[in-house]
This record gives C-alpha cells, sequence and structure tokens, in this order.
C-alpha cells in the first residue's frame, strides 16, 4: 500500500529527532552507476548549513535519517550507500546500529596530511573493517603518506576536477597494483569523459551527464516507446477498454512488462492482474495513465532500468509523496505531481528535445506548462525534488519553506521514494 499523510512521520512518536530542530539534516543523494548505466548505489550527502559547523553530529544524524525516516532495509538491500563521514564520527556508536554490508564510509584525507595523525586513524579503520565495513577515499589515499589507509580501501574516487587527465592512467595503473579497490570517476558530466574514463578501465561513475538528453539527427521514437505514447494518449482520450486492450496485445515484450509492474508489491494490489481488461478495470484511466508513464522509463534496451529511468522513478515518487506532505493538492493533483517527476526527464529517455517531446505526447497543460516553462502549480515540487539531488541548499531552503514543509518532512519522503523505487525493479 502506498503511503499517505497519515504514514508520514509526524506521526511517529519515537522519531530519532525533533520535526523542526535546527540540526536536522538534508540529505541529498547523487546516483552511482557501472559501465551500463544502471544504478548501483548512492551517496547520501549531509546538506544542512549546520553541517559545516557541526561535522560529529551531522553526519550521525544523517545515518540516523537514513534508518529511522524510510524503508532503508530496502534501499540498501540492492544499492550499495556511500555515507560521507567524519574520522570523529567513526567512534560514535552509531555505527553499532546498521549493517557493516549495506554501506560504505566515505572519508576525508587529514588536514596537513600529518603522520601521526594518519597512523591513529588507520587504527580505528582497522577496527572497523574487522567488522566489516567497507571505505571510500579520493585520490590522496594512493599516495605515499596514506600506505597504511590502503588495506581498509574497497573504493577509490577520482575526481575529475582535481584529477589532471594526464594523471588518469597512472593512478588507475597504481591502485590496481596496490589496492583491491574498485575505481569510481566522479564529477562526470559530459558524454565524452565517461567514454574517456571507460577507456581507461574504470567501471564504475558519479554524476549527471546521463540524465543529459543526446540529441542525434534524425532521432526517432523507438517502436515500444512509440506504443506507450499511443497508449498514453488513448489514455488521455478516455478511450473504451477494448481498444486500449488491443494496443496493448500488440507488442508482447511490452504487455509482459505491463503485467509485471502492476503485479510488483509497489502497487499495493491485493490480487494478481492476469489481463489488460482487468488491468484496466482495477486502476481506471488515472492509474493507467501514470502505469504507463513508469514504463516509459524502462523501454531502453538491455533490460535493467537505465539510470535516467531510475532516475525518473524516484523523481516522481518523490514529487507525489510531497504533494502529499504538503496537503495543498488533491489526490488526483498529487497523482499528476508523480507523472511530472517522471517526464521531467522525457528528453533524456526518449533523446529529443523537451519541446519534442510535449508534441510527441498528449499531456495535461498543467504538466506541459512545468516542463517546459518552469511554471504552475507542481514547479516549486519539482524545483525541491532536483534540489536533493544536487543537495543545492538555498534552493531546498527557499521551496521547503514556500510548501510549509520540515527538513525532516522532506527527508522522509525522500528515503521512502528511493525505498519505492527498488521494489519495481525486483
Amino acid at each position: 500500500m502506498e503511503p499517505t499523510s497519515s504514514d508520514s512521520p509526524d506521526s511517529t512518536s519515537d522519531a530519532v529527532f525533533t520535526d523542526d530542530s535546527e540540526h536536522a539534516s538534508i540529505v541529498a543523494r547523487q546516483a552511482i552507476l557501472d559501465e551500463h548505466r544502471v544504478i548501483v548505489g548512492y551517496e547520501l550527502f549531509n546538506r544542512s548549513p549546520q553541517a559545516r559547523q557541526h561535522n560529529l553530529y551531522s553526519d550521525a544524524n544523517l545515518l540516523f535519517s537514513v534508518l529511522s525516516l524510510a524503508d532503508a532495509q530496502t534501499v540498501g538491500n540492492e544499492k550499495t550507500l556511500f555515507i560521507n563521514c567524519t574520522h570523529d564520527s567513526l567512534v560514535g556508536r552509531h555505527l553499532d546500529l546498521i549493517h557493516p554490508a549495506r554501506v560504505v564510509l566515505e572519508l576525508p584525507p587529514v588536514e596537513g596530511h600529518q603522520a601521526t595523525e594518519i597512523e591513529s586513524r588507520a587504527q580505528v579503520m582497522g577496527d572497523l573493517h574487522r567488522r566489516g565495513f567497507r571505505f571510500a577515499f579520493d585520490h590522496t589515499v594512493l599516495s605515499r603518506n596514506y600506505a597504511t589507509w590502503r588495506p581498509f580501501v574497497s573504493y577509490v574516487k577520482l575526481d575529475l576536477e582535481l584529477v589532471a587527465p594526464e594523471l588518469v592512467e597512472p593512478l588507475v595503473r597504481y591502485a590496481g597494483q596496490n589496492t583491491t579497490a574498485q575505481l569510481i570517476a566522479t564529477k562526470v558530466e559530459t558524454h565524452e569523459q565517461f567514454q574517456t574514463m571507460s577507456g581507461h578501465g574504470i567501471k564504475l561513475f558519479q554524476g549527471y551527464w546521463f540524465a543529459k538528453p543526446v540529441l542525434l539527427k534524425s532521432q526517432a521514437v523507438r517502436p515500444a516507446q512509440a506504443v506507450i505514447i499511443h497508449l498514453i494518449e488513448r489514455v488521455r482520450a478516455d478511450a473504451e477498454v477494448g481498444e486500449i486492450e488491443e494496443l496493448l496485445k500488440k507488442d508482447p515484450t511490452l504487455s509482459f512488462t505491463l503485467l509485471k509492474y502492476i503485479n510488483s508489491s509497489g502497487f499495493g494490489l491485493n490480487c494478481a492482474i492476469t489481463s489488460f481488461r482487468h488491468a484496466v478495470m482495477m486502476l481506471g484511466m488515472q492509474k493507467l495513465f501514470r502505469w504507463a508513464a513508469l514504463l516509459l522509463t524502462a523501454t531502453k534496451p538491455g533490460g535493467a532500468p537505465a539510470a535516467v529511468g531510475g532516475t525518473a522513478v524516484v523523481r516522481g515518487r518523490l514529487m507525489e509523496l510531497l504533494a502529499i506532505e504538503s496537503g495543498a493538492l488533491s489526490a488526483d493533483e498529487c497523482d499528476s505531481a508523480f507523472v511530472v517527476g517522471v517526464f521531467s526527464l522525457l528528453d533524456a529517455m526518449l533523446g529529443i528535445t523537451m519541446e519534442d517531446a510535449m508534441h510527441a505526447i498528449s499531456l495535461p497543460n498543467s504538466v506541459v506548462e512545468v516542463l517546459l516553462h518552469k511554471k504552475g502549480v507542481y514547479a516549486p515540487l519539482l524545483e525541491l525534488t532536483m534540489a536533493c539531488e544536487s543537495g543545492n541548499e538555498e534552493v531546498f531552503a527557499r521551496v521547503a519553506t514556500e510548501l510549509k514543509l520540515s527538513n525532516r518532512q522532506v527527508n522522509w519522503s525522500h528515503l521512502q521514494a528511493l525505498a519505492w523505487a527498488e521494489t519495481l525493479t525486483d
């Protein structure tokens, strides 16, 4: 069953921290992808202004947010969670609350690279490593000063804004010879950067190049996409059930995928759906519209959902939950908020401009208005949702205040959206 406003964190009596605490974390995320552009993990950031002043408290609070405000077991079941930590917080008891296999603790180098402090930190990491915790570091862990840390390294991040292009190849070679770590290229913002890093043998990537449309001359909507778009148009036109059923039967692969989605736990139905007529009758046109929007995110070739589709699903669910939490929109408008979130990456999914995408598919004017012009009732919800991805503190604070949403409400919605998206890929 999908959560409603009564399931919100405000109704939880044993919350770890108060709803409007000045120290409440702002949880932001960034996806970590493999070479096939499939999301394998998320890096979670605490982007609240207080995090810079209360380092020990802030990352402990972030862990509590993940553990207590969402179905974190679901989030961490398939995806690895990278948590930014401080060295001081490694001695906190909050690490006793989590299973080591579910997270990677991401640590910075020590200030000034002092040998005595590096050695003392290595002892703490060694204790945690023996308990099963994994660690991620930036490229400085490959320098001579940090030799005592290297037995504990599981991931090395190469920040493309900090590492000179000519140093990538020797760093990759050195890491392969001296560690068992996997390398992650970060700040990957263009397709060219992705190809270059792939050429060096790097298999994991972080950045938002995948969400930018690659516009090819004479790019056309693929057959499966065309069927889904036609389905959406017929649903919007209130076509007869029989007409919609015949349309769905034309694509066996699409048909199988469609039934798989509707019978997943995420939809919370009490009985199995075995026919399209049954599906339409059970869901109604509004839910079928939402259903088709979800399907459009999974039409990339290669089986597993592409990162852009997964990100679109999280956006849609997060916008819907934020709309519910705000209490300002009707049930139908909350459904439309979901569609806005999913279709906010429609240009990247189809490989065409957003303007062309709007011509290819029939959508309500209120949806088109926000997707093309960032205006209308759904615009603040989309802006806040995107701030959760980028960690833009200024936008987060401004829009959350405008929507009368607390940090805790947004964090709860954010983490629930991540968990819900996982149920659709089982």
